[in-house]
């Protein structure tokens, strides 16, 4: 089968279309003929060598696809051969063929696209752990999210704002900003032009955001914790500006505040499927009914992964960004 690999030169760790072999389910697995798949940070990540796959993963790029089940294996029960499904993988999307544990496949949304549906899997079970699992985002509590543009920035204001939240964002550009708001955010703030600690305390009448979803980090950490509501909750996800901040923790201990994170494509299947079920039964009919609407960037043939990455990496992207096999 046909798959794009990393292939180290002296220009750099490029990518390549290359033949590898077709693998093979095991028990839990599905073999997914693959349609469509999304592309993800942690792409560029992998390739520059700096989030390399689990233990077990395949070493193909590619956390999340849509496509036909043409293979299952032997323990599998919930999906059959034909099946149409989007599933979040460890590895191996960006392929003909692909494996996804069962237990992290859904059924592609009724009306959806192979292509729309390809961008789900990834930033769902993202937003729905962090946001609402991890996150506790409990009635009439607000979120600001920090990268409104980003595949992740427009889900979490979809669902958020679909279970009834005042929703904050902050974005590069005014005309980022403006696409924030046609999805459905209350407030929009360009971080290259105002201050988001002042606009979101003035928005909030001096209280805070109660959650706070952040993928910059460094100096972003200090920050956050000063327009952070009493008992608020800050989840890092990731650390675009760095990986290091210094804190007041006084600030901390006085207001009561949590700090957490994570990361989830280490975490097992366990974990994964309930997050699945979570979003079956809560997400789904808001996809079908069109309640929440994929927010696609562009798509790009696999041929042009390349393209697809320099498009990422150049952080001009409104959301999803797909790969077409």
């Amino acid at each position: 089968m046909k798959a794009i690999q990393i292939i180290s030169n002296s220009a750099g760790n490029a990518l390549q279309a290359a033949e590898i072999p077709m693998p093979e389910p095991a028990p839990h697995q599905v073999l997914i003929q693959v349609k469509a798949a999304g592309v993800n940070r942690p792409d560029l990540l992998q390739r520059q060598g700096i989030y390399p796959p689990p233990p077990g993963a395949s070493a193909v790029l590619g956390l999340e696809v849509a496509g036909v089940i043409v293979q299952t294996g032997s323990a599998v029960t919930a999906f059959k051969t034909g099946d149409a499904v989007c599933a979040l993988l460890t590895g191996g999307g960006y392929a003909e063929y692909c494996l996804a544990s069962a237990a992290c496949c859904l059924p592609v949304p009724s009306g959806f696209s192979f292509t729309e549906a390809a961008g789900l899997p990834e930033t769902f079970f993202t937003v729905w752990s962090n946001v609402f699992q991890r996150g506790r985002l409990s009635s009439g509590e607000s979120l600001l999210v920090h990268g409104g543009g980003s595949g992740i920035g427009g889900t979490a204001i979809q669902l958020a704002k679909a279970f009834g939240h005042p929703v904050y964002v902050t974005a590069g550009s005014n005309e980022k900003c403006r696409r924030c708001l046609a999805l459905g955010a209350d407030a929009a703030i360009n971080y290259r032009d105002q201050d988001f600690v002042e606009a979101v305390n003035r928005l909030t009448e001096g209280r805070g955001a109660d959650l706070i979803l952040d993928m910059i980090g460094g100096d972003y950490l200090s920050r956050n914790l000063k327009c952070l509501a009493v008992e608020g909750r800050l989840v890092q996800i990731a650390v675009q500006n760095g990986a290091k901040s210094e804190i007041n923790l006084w600030q901390l201990m006085l207001k009561r505040q949590t700090v957490t994170g994570s990361t989830l494509r280490a975490r097992d299947d366990a974990f994964k499927a309930d997050i699945a079920l979570q979003l079956r039964e809560k997400v789904w009919p808001l996809l079908e009914a069109g309640t929440i609407k994929p927010n696609l960037d562009s798509v790009f043939p696999l041929a042009e992964a390349e393209q697809a990455h320099a498009r990422m990496a150049s952080n001009q992207h409104f959301g999803k960004i797909i790969l077409e096999i």
